[in-house]
């Protein structure tokens, strides 16, 4: 074999270690941390004997998931769940197995598309119709791996998606959750939050220039200033408000990205929690009764009360952001209008 084809089959070996086995080790490492480096779980579903019969849950993203598995665990407490799905197929298909697990009757599929504003008005106006009282809403569904495309309303798809459509729904489901005279609502960050900053500039699809698939990242820290501004807004109304990260979960978050970072997360996704994990810390938030009260906070994995990065509790950004927010989902017009 010739030099030539020595040195080109050298390289090529270089190039896929590079390529290929480092990011592989990078994220074993940084999976290996994250599932072994914050002790185990504070709680328990098992110890926790909350029973949800007359309760009303809606919870986005419900059709797979950590959504599927936090919306199968209310039904089996008792609760009626109310599963906003953007695709009614997979929706109808969570709702047979669900049913099929728990035997409950109290489901409800209803259509909701987080990245449209017209959709979020038709399924908040339909809702509150039918459920005049909401003692639960899990803001959960999210997008990943998505280029920076603006939508029909000319808004950013992952920040809407993510955020301002959480936004909008929550704002507008306010009447529900109040009326329920206690009620939560849990907004699902993600640990990638730290990775993120704050440029509004980026809802409208503008701002500093992001990373590849960083507008995740960022998405996420807005949820969290969005959770502490909304719980000043609501204090004393017997609504509070949370957020956690579910941690590293085997999901479809990644059915957006490249092949390549698809195939790492699949190779490795044998160290990730089941969606019946990672919806733990979410249903911590949701009914366990030692929260009662707490509003404003930010919980990890393992359900621990813990800090967010400090960009994510700076509160007069916070504000800034929910004035912008509001500004770009019309919000007070359409309150103005219902």
């Amino acid at each position: 074999m010739g030099l030539l084809a020595l040195l080109g089959m050298e390289a090529w070996i270089l190039g896929s270690f590079i390529c290929y086995v480092l990011p592989s080790l990078f994220l074993l490492l940084v999976v290996l941390l994250r599932l072994y480096g914050e002790g185990s779980n504070i709680w328990s579903l098992q110890s926790c004997a909350v029973d949800l019969t007359g309760k009303t849950a809606v919870v986005t993203g419900a059709n797979s998931g950590i959504g599927k598995a936090v919306s199968c665990e209310l039904a089996r407490r008792g609760a009626r769940v109310v599963l906003a799905c953007r695709r009614l197929t997979e929706g109808q298909k969570a709702v047979a197995d669900i049913q099929k697990t728990t035997g409950s009757k109290e489901l409800l599929l209803r259509e909701l598309n987080l990245s449209s504003m017209a959709s979020i008005q038709s399924f908040s106006q339909k809702l509150l119709q039918e459920e005049p009282h909401i003692h639960l809403l899990v803001n959960n569904a999210g997008v990943a791996g998505m280029p920076c495309i603006l939508t029909s309303e000319g808004l950013e798809l992952t920040f809407m998606t993510n955020y301002l459509g959480h936004f909008l729904l929550t704002n507008l489901l306010l009447k529900g959750l109040l009326g329920a005279g206690s009620a939560r609502v849990v907004n699902v960050s993600s640990y990638r939050h730290k990775y993120g900053f704050v440029n509004e500039q980026h809802l409208v699809g503008a701002g500093d220039p992001l990373r590849k698939y960083q507008n995740y990242d960022c998405s996420k820290l807005l949820l969290i200033l969005f959770t502490e501004e909304l719980a000043q807004r609501l204090q004393g109304t017997g609504v509070t408000v949370n957020s956690v990260e579910p941690g590293i979960v085997k999901t479809e978050i990644m059915k957006n990205c490249i092949w390549l970072y698809r195939s790492i997360f699949w190779l490795l996704s044998v160290f990730f929690k089941t969606p019946e994990q990672g919806a733990v810390p979410v249903l911590y938030l949701s009914f366990a009764e030692e929260l009662d009260g707490i509003s404003g906070k930010y919980f990890n994995s393992k359900c621990n009360l813990t800090l967010p990065s400090e960009p994510a509790r700076d509160l007069e950004v916070a504000h800034s952001l929910w004035n912008t927010s509001a500004r770009l989902t019309n919000l007070e017009k359409i309150t103005e209008r219902e």
